[in-house]
């Protein structure tokens, strides 16, 4: 009899991370830290404070209320030092679930409220990211610039200017690689942000967007026809047009799919087989993604199980294995499949 599987079929294999965000990542024990550090703790408890930052069963239901759970740590994210430590700790716990190639997703301006400027705001996770670099052995890391749907595409024209200032091509060290909206999609389509990404793209960024989570396959047609993005983070609205299936499938366009953060967002439905396996099935490139950490309360490995319930374990080794060529890092290269020790 075939054993389940379990986190350590997956612990040895170097991974790349292509979506997880950082404010929906900080672990909750560091932003406890942050809360008491800074006189701002709503509550008296760590447990009482885990609550607030983790999805709980009862809350699951709806983007707009897992959004919600992102509210926290805004309060201690205003602060250039915070912000670059709580990206340095979560690298730390990705690198200790195997992961090699990191992605982190930022939306600065909602940083800003204390006074940072959006360079300093971008400055602080790629702080973060360096001292990744620096102290965990073999570690690389990018940042893709999210504009949030809900501040308007004027917004995300500024943003995308100022995420092409630090872009890797133009540094030594870590720097930008990627943009994305994010946010709550119905009513603010991909195609109004159609002049950010055109802007992100002649700065030579990766094109990455968030679709078909919460809106309707329309929303997909849109990232990759209006837009050319080669990435979708979720897409599941995608299996409802067998046509697009077919054209993600023809350009192998990548679809980032986070297994657990479906489910609680209803993206995805309870009892039913996730959207993977369909893409599989359609020939459409998946990677393996955490989205957010502690808000879904998950990692790498995590995910790796869930996706290998579904599609088996063998077929999640193909999924890792292809992951580093969708990277937007320029020069990733995940050289063995076994981790390195520190």
């Amino acid at each position: 009899m075939t054993s389940p599987p379990s986190p350590e079929d997956f612990l040895p294999i170097e991974k790349v991370e292509l979506h997880q965000h950082v404010d929906g990542s900080m672990p909750a024990a560091f932003t406890w830290e942050l809360m008491l550090a800074n006189g701002l703790a709503p509550v008296k408890t760590f447990d009482e404070m885990q609550r607030l930052l983790v999805l709980q069963d009862h809350e699951e239901g709806s983007l707009l209320d897992y959004l919600d759970k992102f509210h926290y740590p805004l309060w201690v994210t205003q602060f250039y030092q915070n912000i670059a430590d709580a990206t340095f700790r979560i690298a730390e716990e990705a690198y200790s679930k195997g992961v090699r190639g990191l992605e982190l997703r930022y939306a600065p301006n909602i940083h800003t409220y204390a006074g940072l400027t959006l360079r300093q705001a971008i400055g602080s996770v790629l702080s973060g990211m360096n001292r990744a670099e620096r102290e965990l052995q073999g570690m690389r890391c990018g940042l893709i610039v999210i504009a949030m749907r809900h501040f308007g595409p004027h917004i995300a024209k500024i943003l995308a200017r100022q995420a092409i200032s630090e872009g890797q091509q133009f540094h030594d060290r870590v720097g930008v690689v990627g943009f994305d909206i994010a946010g709550a999609e119905r009513g603010n389509p991909p195609v109004l942000f159609r002049e950010a990404f055109d802007i992100a793209r002649k700065g030579r960024l990766g094109l990455t967007l968030h679709a078909g989570e919460d809106g309707a396959a329309d929303y997909v047609w849109q990232a990759i026809d209006d837009i050319g993005a080669t990435r979708i983070g979720h897409g599941c609205a995608a299996l409802n047009d067998p046509t697009l299936m077919k054209r993600l499938a023809r350009d192998q366009v990548v679809v980032e799919c986070c297994i657990t953060s479906n489910y609680q967002t209803n993206a995805a439905k309870r009892g039913e087989p996730h959207p993977i396996v369909a893409f599989l099935e359609a020939g459409v490139p998946v990677a393996i993604c955490t989205d957010n950490t502690t808000v879904s309360n998950t990692d790498q490995l995590e995910e790796c199980v869930l996706a290998a319930e579904l599609i088996g374990v063998d077929a999640v080794h193909q999924i890792l294995a292809a992951t580093p060529s969708y990277s937007f890092i320029r020069g990733l290269r995940i050289p063995s499949r076994r981790t390195r020790r520190r």
